[in-house]
């Protein structure tokens, strides 16, 4: 029995062995290495490494409700208008060894409808447009793309849902550099776009002047800047150059033929803001101040009318919009348009989660002698001069981080030099009010 047991374990440690050594020679399937998502502190919350590269990446957006209502005075107007904005964004950054490279692209799509959004009454016109409100490049110093001028003090603390008149941050196509001295102070020169801050307007028959056909550009606006942001607050001076050219032929008292030369046209503005913590957490006053001739949009971001909200609703047609000049058919040459504006508001927190925003803004603009005339009447038509005040107040309420609950009020006055002739009558000094309804997510 013994000699059985030995033989029997010797049988069973050799075919051990043998499988053993026939396992050995087989490959080994190995799991595949789990690559994780790394989170990117350097740029701040939310950012996370692409995997298998150095760029930090963060993906957010934004939806915004709006609903407004502005003071009908036509039967053609709608009293309610409704919007709905979608944001997607995405901002990509790479430390190397000429300093940060950052692109930025920001998609958004808008929704609106009714006269008070600026959509015409009556017809039941709803606009949808998608639109690259931003997409840029930056690599140390330089920037290209479509982002926000450099007209524009970006860090200024307003958030005001409707129109002031002053540059609030309007996005333009440019090439900028920007120097960075330390210690909060740079400045910037950049070129952009004039095409986005053509402003024509509209001259009717019977007066001196003649609404300037504008000709194909030939020169960029060339901005710049002096810029300070530190923990006090931020200041910056800012300046822009403007071509105006007219495709008007013009023949001029001396009998001559041509068009009229080209002119420039110039803007300037002072921007400050200074925190308040002393009031409370998260206060801070801010003031606008810009000097436009012949480059009217630097006034008012961009805008080239006068039908933003309330104003949209006004119908006077004779005001509708800036006019960075006029010709004149007597000399034949292009006579610039001028302008000023003061805007500002206080920011205050309540509490934590409850802010409230209290703002104005003062307008005046001058189209100079020959611009508008006197009908038989006795009223005046072209381009008048006006004086245009704006003044409101709002409320936000953010019961959870990235939403927004707010409410607004806006009155606005439109003063011309005279009553306006507009169709079936006149009509002199013009008041509107709006109030608006926000909900807004940003993630």
């Amino acid at each position: 029995m013994k000699l059985v047991k030995s033989l029997l374990l010797g049988s069973v440690a050799g075919l051990a062995a043998v499988a053993g050594a026939q396992a050995a020679d087989l490959p080994a399937k190995k799991a595949a290495p789990v690559e994780y998502v790394r989170v990117c502190s350097t740029y701040g919350a939310g950012f996370f490494y692409i995997p298998g590269t150095e760029t930090c990446l963060r993906v957010g957006g934004r939806v915004r409700a709006d609903y407004l209502y502005g003071q009908p005075l036509t039967r053609a107007n709608d009293a309610f208008g409704f919007r709905a904005r979608g944001r997607i964004q995405l901002d990509a950054r790479t430390a190397t060894a000429y300093g940060l490279l950052r692109t930025f692209v920001r998609f958004e799509i808008t929704r609106s409808s009714g006269t008070p959004f600026g959509n015409p009454g009556n017809n039941g016109n709803i606009a949808t447009s998608p639109n690259v409100a931003e997409a840029f490049v930056q690599f140390g110093g330089l920037t290209a793309g479509r982002v926000t001028s450099f007209f524009s003090n970006s860090d200024l603390p307003n958030q005001q849902m409707g129109t002031l008149r002053f540059d609030d941050a309007p996005d333009v196509d440019l090439l900028a550099y920007t120097f960075t001295f330390g210690n909060g102070f740079s400045a910037s020169i950049s070129v952009e776009d004039g095409l986005e801050r053509r402003s024509v307007g509209f001259v009717p028959g019977g007066v001196a002047a003649v609404a300037l056909t504008p000709a194909g550009q030939r020169a960029p606006d060339l901005v710049g800047n002096l810029k300070y942001a530190g923990t006090w607050g931020t200041a910056q001076l800012s300046g822009a150059v403007h071509q105006i050219r007219s495709n008007n032929l013009i023949t001029n008292a001396a009998g001559i033929t041509d068009f009229p030369d080209t002119e420039y046209g110039f803007a300037a503005a002072g921007t400050v803001s200074v925190n308040l913590p002393q009031l409370a957490p998260g206060d801070a006053l801010w003031f606008a101040a810009t000097y436009a001739n012949g480059a009217l949009a630097y006034l008012s971001g961009g805008n080239s009318s006068l039908s933003s909200s309330p104003f949209n609703v006004l119908g006077v047609s004779n005001l509708v919009l800036f006019a960075d000049g006029f010709v004149n058919p007597i000399s034949g040459d292009i006579k610039k348009s001028t302008g000023w504006s003061l805007a500002g508001g206080l920011r205050h927190f309540w509490t934590p989660q409850i802010r409230q925003n209290v703002f104005g803004s003062y307008m005046h603009v001058n189209f100079g002698k020959g611009a508008s005339g006197i009908t038989a009447d006795g009223f005046r038509t072209g381009l008048d001069s006006f004086n245009e005040w704006r003044v409101g107040t709002n409320v936000f309420w953010q019961p959870v981080a990235g939403l927004d609950l707010g409410v607004e009020v806006m009155y606005a006055r439109l003063d011309p030099r005279g009553r306006i002739a507009v169709p079936g009558g006149s009509t002199g000094s013009e008041s509107a009010w709006e109030g608006r309804l926000r909900v807004q997510r940003d993630f």
